[in-house]
């Protein structure tokens, strides 16, 4: 922090310090590098398990056709493609991101695995390209930590939700066992940097991936920033001993 800084112009990224006003283009540098290996990473990274828990998340939403799903920082589309699979019809299905890099990546895919019903924005999580009211679901995966304003995102998710819609958040969370804290942080800081650098060639997003989960809010912090942002009958559901949290919330 510099002589004419306070601590409400600094926020984290990763372990470091950086101007407020920065860290948004410095997580568009992050996926500008990784987008094109983002999924292959994804299935290293966790062994597969990344799907099991975004299965867990299209589960617990069950959407039905013809309804308006929101995905926010939806990057290469896994979220919506599972949705639409789920619903057994079209669901009016939008993928919002802040990186088109990202956003050009899942259209791509979409084309090639022949999804239809799927509209692709470039947008901030805090300035929400959409009405009010005009959603009846919204998820965001493994995207809140690296929002600039996380209670700021989290008012325009409830904003865009119809009343008695529902919002689900999966992110990585609080790990309940030390022993397996242990392990985790160790797998992490040991191995994720080093197969980002053989993977994709940059070793430096990937360093920075395991830091930002570090410094997100835990499981029931996250939850009373849901409640400050709006969001009613909020819980949520631990997944692989917390390596993960699914959190829920609606707008009534």
């Amino acid at each position: 922090m510099t002589e004419n800084q306070t601590p409400t112009d600094i926020i984290d990224f990763g372990f470091m310090e950086v101007p407020r006003a920065e860290k948004a283009k410095r997580v568009r540098g992050v996926f500008d590098s990784v987008a094109s290996r983002y999924d292959l990473m994804n299935d290293l990274m966790s062994g597969g398990l990344h799907r099991f828990w975004k299965s867990a998340l299209i589960a617990e939403l069950s959407p039905v056709a013809g309804e308006r799903v929101i995905d926010v920082a939806g990057g290469t589309g896994d979220i919506v493609f599972r949705a639409q699979s789920h619903a057994r019809g079209m669901l009016e299905a939008i993928v919002i991101d802040a990186n088109a890099q990202m956003v050009s990546v899942g259209r791509d895919r979409a084309i090639d695995k022949g999804i239809a019903g799927v509209d692709w924005l470039t947008g901030d999580a805090e300035r929400l390209p959409l009405p009010d009211c005009s959603a009846d679901a919204v998820t965001i995966s493994f995207g809140l930590r690296n929002v600039t304003d996380r209670l700021s995102a989290l008012r325009e998710m409830r904003r865009i939700l119809k009343p008695g819609g529902r919002f689900f958040c999966l992110e990585f969370s609080k790990i309940l066992e030390p022993t397996l804290q242990s392990l985790y942080d160790k797998y992490s800081f040991s191995v994720i940097p080093a197969l980002g650098q053989a993977t994709t060639g940059d070793r430096s997003s990937y360093q920075y991936l395991v830091e930002s989960i570090r410094r997100f809010p835990d499981q029931p912090t996250l939850a009373a920033l849901m409640e400050d942002a709006g969001f009613d009958r909020v819980s949520w559901r631990d997944m692989t001993k917390g390596v993960v949290a699914l959190h829920r919330g609606w707008r009534l």
